[in-house]
């Protein structure tokens, strides 16, 4: 399986704190289900911490009970629960418990004052020494069961279970040794085990004494409401069963939730639904693909107006989404190929018209001829139906860039003196009427005024 970095959000391949990824391996069926973590004693090893610390943080995160047999080293977590989604898990874990707060070193030890109750931890690495900041169920675990020196050694138990402690307060016996080389003598047990069970708080009875009743529901619904209750860091670090299919598997489920939305009439209800949908599978780009083939037929050019913001959603200022987009099209004309093969320029200009597709998109489009989803003959008459327009669309971006040109190469030229100059004129042009009027002057008879 490999190992990866003890903090995974480094990146470094050279790394010095390694551990094995996780194995878990599903047992059982029905309500008898059950996860077992296979190598949980090495990852343990590996972050220096009990393996029953991360074996109950699981149990806490997913709401389910957790058995530890130290004999035949099975850690269990009841119910189904993926690999990937407990190697998230431990990465929650690691965080809260085993890297130092102050430079993010898993070279720390846990240092449990059970009187004071109080969990410290101390970095070997920086010399950091503090409390725990975080506030999780698991505190009230370690604090009952603090680690031992050794940390990877899980031959012993490191806690003690409930109907042991009853049967050694039967029995009269005060000692506190956790060491625990096999189960404790009880009337209802007959054979030697090291399977550590606790009962769950909200379904242990008020009778210690009788623990025979109690059981956990880990049918589907039970498992999807505790799911529900998960913090909001585990439900980000939870990673879909889907993610793990092949990319055709994936567009088959998007392509099932499309269309259950088309043929419920509420496609334009759930474009947010939609989008967030192709976004989680991975498949945002080849969606359009999918929206094509339902959306469209020969009556593509008033669907087009119909659909066109859940398409924008899809394909705006994204280049390669709007070539899948066109390749869509191309399989619609090609299925519809006597009513729609004489209108392919009108197609192609009306997804231009509405911003759906780029120029970009289409000139690339039409550079090549690809024959991935069509027969060379029907890709190649669409390509030379498609000329008129794509001639249309070189000629007016040529134009565009040449005005753009012709813009950029216009100087105006700006003189501040041009109103000095042409106040000038204007006292020139005045100055000749009083000097004829001085001319005058000598001809003026003044008794006359």
């Amino acid at each position: 399986m490999g190992s990866v970095n003890v903090n995974r959000s480094v990146s470094d391949a050279f790394y010095r704190y390694k551990m094995p990824r996780i194995q878990a391996k599903v047992e059982g069926k029905g309500n008898g289900i059950k996860t077992v973590i296979v190598n949980m004693v090495e990852v343990a090893k590996a972050i220096s911490r009990p393996a029953t610390y991360p074996t109950k943080f699981f149990g806490c995160e997913l709401g389910a009970q957790t058995q530890f047999d130290f004999k035949n080293e099975r850690f269990i977590v009841n119910g189904s629960h993926d690999a990937s989604k407990l190697q998230d898990l431990l990465d929650g874990f690691i965080r809260k418990y085993v890297l130092c707060p102050n430079c993010d070193n898993p070279e720390t030890d846990l240092l449990v004052n059970a009187k004071k109750g109080t969990i410290s931890q101390s970095c070997k690495a920086c010399g950091h020494h503090g409390v725990l900041e975080t506030n999780h169920k698991l505190n009230t675990y370690i604090l009952k069961n603090p680690p031992c020196l050794d940390p990877a050694a899980q031959g012993r138990s490191l806690t003690e279970g409930k109907r042991g402690k009853r049967s050694k307060r039967a029995n009269g016996d005060t000692s506190t040794n956790g060491d625990r080389s096999g189960s404790p003598d009880n009337d209802n047990n007959t054979s030697t085990t090291d399977i550590v069970v606790e009962v769950p708080k909200k379904m242990a009875s008020k009778d210690d004494d009788d623990d025979s009743n109690w059981a956990v529901d880990v049918s589907e619904e039970a498992v999807r409401a505790r799911l529900q209750d998960l913090t909001d860091g585990a439900k980000g670090m939870t990673i879909s069963e889907d993610l793990e299919k092949s990319e055709k598997e994936r567009m088959d489920i998007f392509y099932k939730l499309v269309k259950c939305r088309l043929d419920a009439g509420q496609i334009d209800n759930n474009h947010k639904e939609l989008i967030t949908e192709a976004e989680r599978l991975e498949v945002k780009t080849k969606a359009p693909l999918v929206l094509a083939e339902l959306l469209f037929d020969q009556h593509i050019a008033g669907q087009v107006k119909k659909y066109r913001p859940l398409l924008l959603r899809f394909t705006h200022e994204d280049v390669k989404a709007q070539k899948y987009l066109i390749r869509g099209i191309e399989q619609i004309i090609a299925l519809h190929k006597d009513s729609l093969m004489t209108k392919v320029p009108g197609i192609l200009k009306l997804f231009y018209d509405y911003d759906i597709l780029e120029e970009k998109a289409l000139l690339d489009w039409g550079s090549k001829v690809s024959k991935k989803n069509l027969s060379k003959d029907i890709a190649q008459e669409i390509h030379d139906k498609a000329t008129p327009f794509l001639t249309w669309l070189k000629e007016a971006e040529e134009e565009e860039s040449e005005s753009d040109e012709e813009d950029d190469d216009l100087e105006i030229e700006y003189d501040d003196r041009a109103p000095l100059k042409q106040q000038k004129q204007q006292i020139t042009q005045k100055k000749p009427l009083v000097e004829d009027n001085c001319e005058d002057g000598d001809d003026v008879d003044i008794d006359a005024i």
